[in-house]
């Protein structure tokens, strides 16, 4: 007897739901069969059978979501029995019932989710609490609704003898603004994947000390040659992009300055030899960001080639979870909708993203002190402080734009 569980398909998954079944209760299935379809955070993904035998007790219906690790159906062999009982609920939200391989991030999250999140209680209160480490859910509020107000929370801490601090003083900002929000009625629920972007993307600004730093590219030289290219590339070949450029060029800079292709985790830095770029691509529900692996190998047609593929697969809902995980560097590309210059989250445990803007033309002082127009193209990159310092950031970028800027080193 063999269980079929919901598996993890990559960092940030802690549940996934069955799109459909492939095989019903009763059928012969073999090693490799795809016995169903199953929604992840990121995309859909087939799931195979691990064993061979008959498949039965399927547990979760379609459309049903549970948490990695699940029992969601059994592969029976010769004369066996189903072990697993079905309960009542069903495993449909087990959460209850079985056990998680939870993902570190979001246990992290449901730990920093007190009771003090569900207790009604003003800002001004919640903040003179947390100052004196008194537990919210301890102290009766005389507000109304019963909800918790400064006063309160300066009386509990009275009456337990306690140093009380000063009554704070609201803060010295107009009325308007420490104003409580009314109730918000109705809107929609995230996705899982809004969900798990918010999750991490909180986590991440929250724990990862970001600094920031813009260069400025003349474009000139590349944009040229990537009008030759193309121009000599078959007809249904993938056409080259600037972003294809920025990526080729990445990955030779990366090579220079090693230490901006590094991972961060428990306090360890992690240089990485092989380069895999991660390119940022927006989906209806969110974003996700494929990964070229071992960009320092591919010529600029391979990584356009590849490029095109992945983002197609990504916007088919059709990657697999090897193909959006493992980036040691990622790429966020806003030039298309003409964006100058923005900033990009770090993805972790990688320690750096580049935030890419679009090619414009602008006036530019030349060296001989004549004005001309040339196309110009902001880079910002997003760095971890824990892992690197603003020289190190600053000189990848000027290794970055002295490439982008004699672009035929990147086609030697």
């Amino acid at each position: 007897m063999a269980q079929v569980i919901m598996p993890k398909m990559g960092d940030g998954m802690t549940e996934g739901t069955i799109l459909r079944w492939l095989k019903k209760e009763g059928d012969s299935v073999e090693t490799g069969d795809i016995l169903a379809e199953i929604e992840t955070d990121k995309a859909s993904v087939e799931l195979p059978a691990e064993a061979s035998g008959k498949l039965a007790n399927i547990l979760v219906k379609e459309g049903d979501t549970v948490p990695v690790g699940a029992v969601i159906a059994e592969i029976l062999g010769e004369g066996e029995q189903p072990q697993v009982l079905p309960t009542a609920e069903a495993p449909t939200t087990a959460k209850e019932t079985v056990t998680p391989v939870a993902e570190p991030v979001a246990e992290a999250l449901r730990e920093e989710s007190p009771t003090q999140e569900r207790v009604k209680a003003s800002p001004l209160a919640r903040r003179i609490a947390q100052e004196a480490g008194v537990d919210l859910a301890m102290v009766k509020g005389t507000g109304p609704g019963g909800r918790i107000v400064e006063r309160d929370v300066q009386q509990f801490i009275a009456s337990r003898g306690a140093t009380a601090r000063p009554p704070l003083t609201e803060p010295a900002r107009p009325a308007a603004a420490v104003a409580e929000s009314p109730a918000l009625v109705g809107g929609e629920p995230l996705s899982r994947m809004r969900r798990l972007i918010a999750e991490r993307t909180t986590l991440t600004k929250q724990t990862v000390p970001h600094f920031y730093v813009t260069m400025d590219i003349d474009m000139a030289e590349a944009m040229a040659l990537r009008e030759r290219l193309n121009t000599a590339l078959p007809e249904d070949a993938p056409k080259i992009s600037v972003n294809d450029f920025v990526t080729k060029a990445c990955a030779l800079a990366l090579a220079r300055y090693p230490q901006v292709n590094s991972l961060y985790q428990n306090d360890r830095i992690y240089p990485s030899s092989e380069i895999h770029i991660g390119i940022a691509v927006a989906l209806p529900d969110g974003l996700i960001v494929p990964v070229l692996r071992h960009c320092e190998r591919k010529t600029l047609r391979q990584i356009a080639a590849e490029t095109r593929q992945l983002v197609e697969k990504a916007r088919a809902g059709r990657l697999t979870p090897e193909e959006y995980t493992g980036a040691t560097f990622s790429i966020s590309n806003l030039g298309m909708y003409g964006v100058d210059e923005f900033i990009a989250i770090i993805n972790p445990p990688a320690v750096a993203i580049l935030a890419v803007g679009a090619v414009q033309k602008q006036p530019v002082v030349l060296d001989d002190d004549t004005v001309a127009v040339r196309p110009r193209m902001k880079v910002t990159i997003s760095a971890d402080h824990r892992a690197l310092d603003g020289a190190v950031a600053a000189e990848f970028l000027r290794e970055l734009k002295r490439i982008l800027e004699n672009p035929y080193a990147m086609v030697e």
